[in-house]
């Protein structure tokens, strides 16, 4: 639950509104949440049956074969599991630091704006923008103090993850108390004109919405890449996905009707659209309590943001390790620390990157990761939770897909409308199959250099 609330849903309930033009917006909340159970549904059977460190890199492998394609897909989804998670840490390190901006305005003075185009080709061009002002400098020192802080063994950690949850779960109580006692329901239910006809821009407007929902509900997964270090994890994994997505998925949908009952939503969009950041939660507060209150909350806020960093770089820091303890990643990343026995290169490498991805803006960021992780792991898992049970039925599942296939099928079939339903779709896929290039040409180079798979099997062939 500390990485699904993190500070998405501080950050991006503006954006949300803005995406569909009002109120409506609300849907995207609900078929977010539709769409997170079906998906967490793939996530339970396959963390069931496979409980183990590593997560989707090792359902990869056991549904497509270890020795053939699931060899290359399992490293293709730690490749880009090595650039879309640090996106994601980087994000909960750049809303830490736009929060703290509350406090200290002079955090937003900029001292640099650019952008590059690159050509690509045959893919056509992408473009990169980045901005330094101090609040990135802010963004990067809160990712340097996560990774300091879990530079130790993990039962060490145990205790830190508690005091964090509290505090996230007392935060978002107090935003939903304060929102349904001062609620106005001529505020939040004002719909405009047209609110609901199924038009084109509707369904783009949907389309960005969702991606933005994906975004918010995204890391009730994240138990599945310490499914070694998980107690009876055939029973706990599925218990802590579903029980995590319809919690959460209450608490979202409560905060933001409370809030859109407080705040009108034209002025939610006009902040959607602006270049200044806007604390919704502190000016929600200030309007309901005054000054104090916002700036507690803000405090409380920027509490939730780190919690949410901590907890992201744990559970991703275990995915390289496994996949390079297992001989199909960068041996470095298979090194453990000496004295506390946690995988301390992974740890570092993804810490380093977070950092540098910090200079980036904040929707670009949101952006490119939800696309990378449809396209490159949500959709291929989504499939092969259908295959896997084609291929292997014999195989013991304790937890077993309700329905099945039908979530599967909802899942895969909301990821796609994500990524075509939405304003300008092409520029995000481009950085996947950029990616998807290099991540292909780095494991045919290696595979060729130790005779690994697809190589003997060429070799077999040219023989016969």
């Amino acid at each position: 639950m500390i990485d699904m609330i993190g500070v998405g849903p501080f950050i991006t309930i503006p954006l949300m509104v803005g995406a569909m033009g009002g109120p409506q917006a609300m849907l995207g909340w609900i078929l977010g949440a539709f769409f997170a159970v079906c998906d967490g549904l793939v996530w339970a059977e396959l963390g069931a049956a496979f409980p183990g460190a590593g997560g989707s890199y090792r359902y990869l492998s056991e549904i497509y074969g270890s020795k053939t394609l699931g060899r290359l897909l399992s490293f293709l989804f730690i490749w880009q599991l090595s650039f879309s998670a640090p996106l994601s840490i980087a994000s909960g390190c750049i809303g830490f630091s736009q929060y703290a901006s509350y406090y200290w305005p002079r955090l937003e003075t900029v001292f640099s704006a650019r952008q590059a185009t690159i050509a690509l080709g045959f893919l056509g061009s992408i473009e990169v923008r980045w901005l330094v002002n101090g609040a990135t400098f802010l963004a990067i020192a809160t990712c340097v103090l996560a990774v300091f802080l879990l530079y130790r063994k993990i039962t060490d950690i145990g205790w830190m993850s508690k005091v964090l949850f509290s505090v996230v779960l007392g935060t978002v109580g107090w935003i939903i108390f304060a929102g349904v006692t001062h609620f106005n329901p001529k505020l939040a239910f004002s719909f405009p004109p047209g609110a609901f006809h199924l038009s084109s821009q509707f369904f783009s407007g949907l389309g960005a919405a969702l991606l933005i929902a994906n975004y918010d509900y995204w890391g009730y997964y994240n138990v599945a890449f310490l499914g070694g270090e998980v107690r009876s994890a055939e029973k706990n994994i599925p218990r802590a996905l579903l029980l995590s997505i319809f919690s959460v998925a209450c608490l979202y949908i409560v905060m933001n009707i409370s809030i859109l009952g407080v705040i009108p939503w034209q002025e939610l969009v006009a902040a959607s659209k602006s270049d200044t950041h806007f604390f919704i939660v502190s000016v929600f507060m200030e309007r309901v309590y005054g000054h104090w209150a916002a700036n507690l909350a803000t405090g409380l806020i920027m509490w939730t943001a780190f919690a949410s960093v901590f907890s992201l770089l744990l559970g991703y820091s275990r995915a390289p390790y496994a996949a390079a303890a297992d001989g199909n990643y960068f041996p470095a990343f298979a090194k453990l620390h000496p004295q506390h026995n946690f995988p301390y290169v992974s740890l570092l490498a993804l810490g380093g990157a977070a950092a540098l991805f910090c200079f980036l803006r904040l929707a670009d960021v949101i952006a490119a990761l939800v696309v990378i992780r449809i396209l490159l792991q949500f959709l291929v898992q989504a499939v092969g939770v259908i295959v896997l049970r084609i291929r292997r039925p014999e195989l013991a599942r304790p937890f077993r897909m309700w329905l099945f296939p039908l979530p599967a099928l909802f899942a895969i079939g909301g990821f796609v409308f994500v990524l075509w339903k939405r304003p300008d779709p092409i520029r995000e896929i481009r950085y996947a199959a950029l990616l998807l290039a290099v991540g292909l040409c780095v494991y045919l180079v290696r595979a060729w250099r130790g005779r690994d798979w697809p190589f003997p099997q060429l070799s077999e062939m040219a023989k016969t």
